[in-house]
């Protein structure tokens, strides 16, 4: 079996911000606003997405996988703009994409991600919700969602008891199976920020001491970042990678996605990360190299 091309990038945050209405500022968007005219417009550019997309869409992953925030404040006007963003991107049966908790920033449109990306977020089985599961070439995409609408100053995402409980039973049945299980979550599963945290992470980890996955994917934190987590036959790798349309600020790195190379390996699974990143005149190229599993 020829070697699969999984693709994972994260927070585009879409450039331009529309024009909000006056109605539309009221509660957690306020705050939301004031910090994206006043800082975020200076760094989340579109031309660096632009830019980032091309490169990667010219390395002709098999799949591509976009862990959320897509929008800024889930302004009504930001959705649609952001479906043909990411049509451009690619097909539903070659992109899949999960909500992020800026895609449910207030509880107004917190349903709007769900009706505007339906198509990359069903599973195989149609259905609309979460957990999903798509299988594409060797892998098994188990999607979730931690999106939730939070106080102002607050950006935690939580599964749910309901997600967790039918989770299980989905990595229960996939265990049996030989398949390169992805798990693609916005929220990372460890947090060092209170306000920022997956809440019922501790949860999700049991799950997978349990039951075990070969690759987490998520987003949320615009780093790089790679952790190991306990599974049932070995440390399950976890991967973050930096927003998707950022120029490099503070402590935050420049634009950059992931590409991982999977294929069988006598009775197990290898894996190869490779990073590629903004550099010098908004040209992209490879950071990294390294084998993960």
């Amino acid at each position: 079996m020829a070697p699969f091309t999984l693709a994972h990038l994260s927070d585009p945050h879409l450039a331009p911000l529309p024009k909000p209405r006056l109605i539309e500022l009221a509660g957690k968007r306020a705050l939301g606003y004031v910090n994206w005219t006043r800082n975020r417009h200076k760094y989340q550019r579109r031309e660096v997405l632009d830019a980032l997309v091309a490169d990667m869409k010219a390395q002709a992953p098999d799949h591509i996988a976009v862990t959320g925030d897509l929008v800024n404040l889930a302004l009504e006007a930001e959705f649609a703009p952001a479906r043909a963003w990411l049509d451009g991107v690619g097909p539903p049966d070659r992109v899949t994409t999960i909500p992020g908790n800026h895609d449910a920033y207030v509880r107004a449109t917190s349903h709007r991600f769900g009706e505007t990306f339906a198509p990359y977020l069903a599973g195989d089985d149609g259905r609309i919700g979460f957990p999903s599961v798509r299988r594409r070439g060797p892998l098994a995409l188990i999607s979730l969602s931690t999106a939730v609408p939070t106080l102002p100053l607050m950006a935690t995402g939580t599964l749910g008891r309901d997600q967790l409980a039918s989770l299980e039973g989905v990595l229960e049945r996939l265990a049996a199976e030989d398949v390169f299980r992805v798990l693609l979550v916005h929220h990372p599963l460890k947090s060092d920020a209170r306000q920022k945290r997956m809440t019922d992470a501790a949860a999700l980890l049991a799950l997978l001491k349990r039951h075990g996955v070969e690759l987490i994917l998520h987003g949320h934190d615009h780093v790089h970042s790679t952790a190991w987590f306990e599974g049932p036959n070995g440390n399950i790798p976890a991967l973050g990678v930096p927003s998707a349309s950022a120029l490099a600020h503070g402590r935050y790195p420049a634009a950059a996605y992931n590409l991982f190379r999977i294929e069988k390996d006598n009775a197990g699974w290898r894996c190869d990360q490779t990073v590629r990143s903004l550099g010098a005149g908004f040209q992209i190229g490879q950071i990294k190299h390294v084998r993960l599993i």
